[in-house]
């Protein structure tokens, strides 16, 4: 028997790789002669790094970069140095889990350490850079990420602006005169799980600023400035992207790296499933198996679980995930691929005691999953 386990990262717990390793540990104990292909998955957000350092067989490359409060934190990103390509991971250098909760202010934070980052990249002269859009402690419409890479926003008495997203509102042109020229000839990708636009209800301030410690009142205000921003980048470079799908990614990152970088913005799942070549794995396979922290009727908006689960459908082999916690509507999933949805949870317990254990509690649950799935085929 084949099985694939194909799991995204469980934040906070497992990283995607450690989630596979759980996996295969519980298909194992179930089936100690089966076949298993650990094929771990990202969809953009945390976990993307490691992801692709496997399916690249790359490497880290450690650097320091300014953090997204603009202290130095050090960072790493992905070199795949044989395909010319790097992955840099925008929460590795911007991300909220890089500030403590009593700094999270998205109108004092910055993007400039991906910009850094981006540029490190330049330096190993790779044709082809994905910027992975997630996690983010930002949102500056990317002009901290343009920012490192020469660009200059100025206030109408021509004075550079510090590129914080509480700046948005006074930009009144953009230098572009010492701009990186390497960006001419190297591929930009964006990759992300979201797809909002950059202003408006949907947009990148009304939907998640809060949760990067914004208030009511900053909301507006960073929703504005984005707005200002699209407007002075349409005047100045002929390029709209207010209803660019992903542009609302990562605080408007995603606009950003269209606009300053000309990057293509990509479902990341759909973009990593394409590397690691599931779709060529799963290919005569009994089961597939996904994971992650929550599954509920969101995940089915490009998710990671749903991104395997689709190929699964294509391939005719049936998709189970198990995950943390379910939530709402799962019936929802079944459409997509997903036949089946089961918690690790074994019983009551603490979110944090679930996390610390995650290992154990992934692979029992895992090998509970496929004895029933043994039993239903034996019963055929």
């Amino acid at each position: 028997m084949r099985i694939i386990a194909a799991p995204n990262a469980f934040k906070g717990s497992l990283s995607a790789t450690e989630a596979a390793k759980a996996m295969k540990k519980g298909i194992l104990a179930a089936i100690p002669d089966c076949d298993v292909l650990c094929v771990p998955v990202a969809d953009g957000g945390d976990g993307l790094t490691e992801v692709m350092v496997q399916a690249l067989s790359g490497i880290l490359i450690g650097t320091s970069v300014m953090g997204p409060g603009m202290e130095p934190v050090s960072s790493v990103f992905c070199l795949a140095e044989r395909q010319g390509v790097a992955v840099v991971e925008m929460a590795r250098a911007s991300g909220l889990a890089l500030l403590p909760k009593e700094k999270q202010d998205p109108t004092k934070t910055s993007t400039y350490g991906t910009g850094e980052l981006i540029r490190a990249a330049l330096d190993k002269d790779v044709k082809r850079i994905v910027v992975g859009l997630g996690g983010s402690a930002t949102c500056d419409g990317g002009i901290g990420m343009a920012s490192a890479l020469g660009y200059r926003f100025l206030d109408k008495d021509g004075k550079a602006l510090t590129p914080i997203g509480g700046c948005l509102q006074m930009i009144h042109s953009i230098d572009r005169s010492e701009v990186d020229k390497r960006l001419r000839n190297v591929v930009i990708e964006g990759v992300c799980d979201v797809t909002n636009p950059l202003t408006g209800p949907n947009g990148a301030s009304y939907v998640y600023s809060s949760q990067k410690g914004a208030t009511a009142g900053q909301v507006k205000d960073l929703d504005e400035g984005l707005e200002n921003l699209a407007a002075v980048i349409q005047r100045d470079m002929g390029i709209d992207i207010r209803e660019t799908t992903g542009a609302g990614a990562a605080g408007g990152l995603g606009g950003g790296l269209h606009a300053f970088l000309g990057a293509r913005l990509r479902k990341g799942i759909d973009l990593v499933i394409d590397i690691v070549k599931l779709k060529e794995k799963i290919r005569g396979a009994d089961l597939v198996l996904t994971a992650e922290g929550r599954i509920d009727f969101q995940t089915k908006y490009d998710k990671a679980p749903a991104g395997v689960a689709r190929a699964a459908k294509e391939a005719g082999v049936p998709c189970i995930a198990i995950c943390g916690g379910v939530g709402e509507r799962i019936e929802e999933l079944y459409d997509i691929g997903i036949d089946a949805v089961f918690t690790l949870c074994s019983g009551p317990q603490t979110l944090e005691s679930a996390m610390q254990n995650g290992f154990n509690l992934l692979s029992h649950a895992v090998e509970q999953v496929v004895r029933t799935f043994l039993a239903g085929r034996s019963g055929k």
